[in-house]
């Protein structure tokens, strides 16, 4: 099971943090990513980080604004999101994989989502 948290109303140009706690999984031997699903339109890659976190990668749409990080000893991955706009406004999605991957299909488990809205 994933939960996520964090996500909440900002401004443009602020910041958020997501978290997803991973409960009743071997943490550790997943890879796992941050979806998005915006008003309307599909769901979207957004960032991935490997097993150990070591390798991450990101969607040219949020390079260098986003970061994603994991922790294995608290079996949690994060999404650090910097100088938001309005087009970061969807549901995010954390998802486990068993390989690191940017399509949503690779991915084994969900989490129920949290809403970010970037708005003034």
């Amino acid at each position: 099971q994933l939960v996520e948290s964090g996500g909440g109303l900002v401004a443009p140009g602020g910041s958020l943090t997501l978290s997803c706690a991973a409960f009743g999984q071997t943490f550790s031997s997943y890879d796992m990513a941050w979806f998005r699903q915006p008003p309307g339109k599909e769901r979207e890659f957004v960032a991935a980080i490997n097993w150990s976190g070591g390798t991450t990668y990101y969607a040219d749409s949020v390079k260098g604004r986003y970061t994603i990080s994991r922790d294995n000893r608290r079996d949690s991955v994060w999404l650090q999101m910097d100088s938001l706009i309005p087009e970061d406004t969807a549901v995010y999605y954390c998802a486990a994989s068993t390989g690191m991957s940017g399509n949503p299909i690779d991915y084994d488990y969900w989490g129920q989502g949290t809403q970010v809205t970037v708005s003034s």
